[in-house]
């Protein structure tokens, strides 16, 4: 395996330092790409976070699984694991790098592009050629929280497998974004399969510790380790939509994410700021669970409330992949 010049041979461990540009001070700045190959041969993963700089909480899985040793235990195959890809944002808390575009709506990318298309671009060509499948983690966007759950591709079967492999409460299938690293990775062959959890720019326990289990899974699933993860049979929701808000006003919500709901069931107000108009009551709209809500108390028409998923089924058991001897 060879990663911006860099061997990484059976059995070796590398960090891997990729160059993606610099401050206006003048400090570069580079990705770090912690490599990872067992001694025998075997599937490449890819787990990576930091897409969107603000995600903190897929910041905060990787570098516990690197601070850990998760993925020193790798037997076969190797992990390519990249606890941040978008620097810019981070430091600035953007989801986007500073020209205001986001690097996951800009692959393949271009090396002469957009700031956001080079990431794009040095994550087209360093990495994905290396590897087999992967791991994307992220949280909810602003003011909004996910409850942990997958995101696969519809009508993939390795997509299923490893979403079924991870075992996240919900799994949602869906078609990949255009210029996501998904749908580029999809055009190469590769499989990615989408972590969700927890709200930008906040810690989320719950998310993380999730998100932690099902990567062990996943790893013992695909045979890059010699363990048993417990397994762990989520939800999967083929249906999803959002609730949003009918007119402006202040939103307190009496139902949150991961609770499941009943078609006719109050589940938030909309309030006026001034006490002169009585409350808007939101109802749901059918029967399901609640994957996502809006935190934010105060909000505009149109505004997403609720995300909600139907058409709920238990996962298959999740299977191991044989082994040679």
């Amino acid at each position: 395996m060879i990663i911006h010049n860099t061997a990484i041979l059976p059995g070796q461990q590398a960090t891997i330092r990729i160059p993606v540009g610099q401050l206006p001070s003048g400090n570069k700045i580079s990705i770090r790409a912690h490599v990872y190959r067992g001694p025998d041969p075997g599937p490449v993963m890819l787990a990576l976070g930091g897409v969107h700089g603000d995600e903190i909480n897929g910041v905060e899985i990787l570098r516990r699984a690197i601070h850990l040793g998760y993925f020193e235990q790798i037997r076969r195959g190797a992990v390519i694991a990249i606890p941040l890809l978008n620097i810019y944002g981070f430091i600035n808390y953007s989801r986007d790098v500073p020209d205001g575009k986001d690097v996951n709506r800009s692959f393949p990318g271009n090396a002469q592009g957009s700031l956001a298309s080079r990431v794009a671009r040095l994550l087209t060509r360093k990495i994905l050629p290396n590897i087999d499948f992967g791991i994307d983690f992220h949280t909810g966007g602003r003011n909004h929280y996910n409850f942990p759950q997958i995101r696969f591709t519809k009508g993939d079967p390795k997509a299923l497998e490893l979403a079924t492999q991870f075992g996240a409460p919900f799994s949602l299938s869906s078609k990949p974004i255009s210029k996501s690293f998904r749908k580029a990775a999809l055009d190469k062959g590769k499989t990615i399969i989408v972590f969700e959890g927890g709200e930008n720019l906040r810690y989320d326990g719950v998310s993380i510790s999730t998100a932690l289990e099902g990567l062990n899974r996943v790893m013992a699933g695909q045979g890059l380790i010699d363990q048993d993860a417990p397994a762990s049979r989520g939800r999967i929701l083929p249906e999803n939509e959002w609730i949003r808000a009918p007119k402006a006003g202040m939103f307190l919500w009496q139902k949150c994410s991961g609770q499941p709901i009943v078609k006719g069931e109050p589940l938030g107000l909309l309030n006026d700021p001034f006490g002169e108009e009585p409350s808007t009551r939101i109802y749901a709209p059918r029967d399901g669970f609640i994957i996502g809500h809006n935190n934010a108390p105060v909000v505009s028409p149109g505004d997403a409330l609720y995300h909600i998923g139907y058409g709920d089924h238990d996962a298959p058991p999740a299977t191991r992949r044989s082994r040679k001897k």
